[in-house]
């Protein structure tokens, strides 16, 4: 039962190759700078990501892209602060991109972890972004067809675990990393402190460790936007 793992780089050493992963986070909020560094170390290429947005600067999902590692992006908002790495590279046909309302992206990876394979929406209807997909009238309204998201990994941020990988979060840094974990095959953990059993208020759980594959500590995580304005670069 005790999924605590000695580090970043051990945590994500299993992903394979062209493995589908999700990446918490709402910008910096609450995103694991320290695995996905982890992961460009680790090699692992032609992935699929699920995020909110495509990065910023050179460091975290960025860096991640910038290594073309990122066969094709799932997201809402491809273009944040400092898109210049992913708008550069899907310019030059380097990169897919599948543009998913911001709504609908949190629904779809809900229903992937609630085991709901599809569910309506007004979001998109009339768009280019509905093209091809099912629509539906309901009530004298449309709505198009959107289908789950599944992943074979997660990557979240928490602040507190404990060895079993019960959860909590950080203020607005809980945002996407919840639902990844439960629409997860395998989900890892980097936690600010591992407690021991009980640390946790079992009233201030937010995701029970049954969603939790592996947990490692990061005592002194790295915020994205401090180490823009830092003009860091990874690796």
């Amino acid at each position: 039962m005790d999924k605590t793992i000695a580090s970043p780089a051990e945590a994500v050493s299993g992903i394979p190759d062209g493995a589908t992963v999700m990446i918490g986070g709402f910008g910096g909020s609450g995103a694991p700078i320290e695995l996905i560094h982890a992961l460009i170390d680790h090699g692992a290429k032609d992935l699929v990501v699920v995020n909110n947005n495509a990065g910023n600067g050179h460091v975290g999902l960025a860096a991640l892209i910038e290594q073309k590692r990122v066969a094709k992006l799932i997201c809402s908002f491809p273009r944040s602060a400092d898109p210049r790495v992913f708008t550069e590279l899907y310019l030059a046909g380097g990169i897919e991109l599948e543009l998913v309302p911001q709504g609908t992206l949190a629904e779809r990876i809900r229903a992937g972890g609630a085991g709901i394979p599809a569910f309506y929406t007004p979001s998109s209807y009339g768009t280019d972004l509905a093209e091809g997909k099912p629509v539906a009238e309901f009530d004298g309204k449309h709505y198009v067809q959107e289908r789950w998201l599944k992943a074979d990994y997660a990557l979240v941020k928490a602040e507190l675990a404990d060895p079993h990988g019960n959860l909590t979060y950080r203020m607005a840094a809980r945002n996407f990393n919840p639902l990844m974990c439960m629409a997860a095959r395998h989900t890892i953990v980097q936690a600010r402190k591992i407690v021991p059993l009980g640390g946790i208020d079992p009233e201030q759980v937010i995701t029970p460790g049954i969603f939790v594959t592996s947990v490692t500590e990061v005592s002194d995580p790295q915020q994205e936007e401090v180490l823009n304005r830092a003009e860091a670069c990874y690796p």
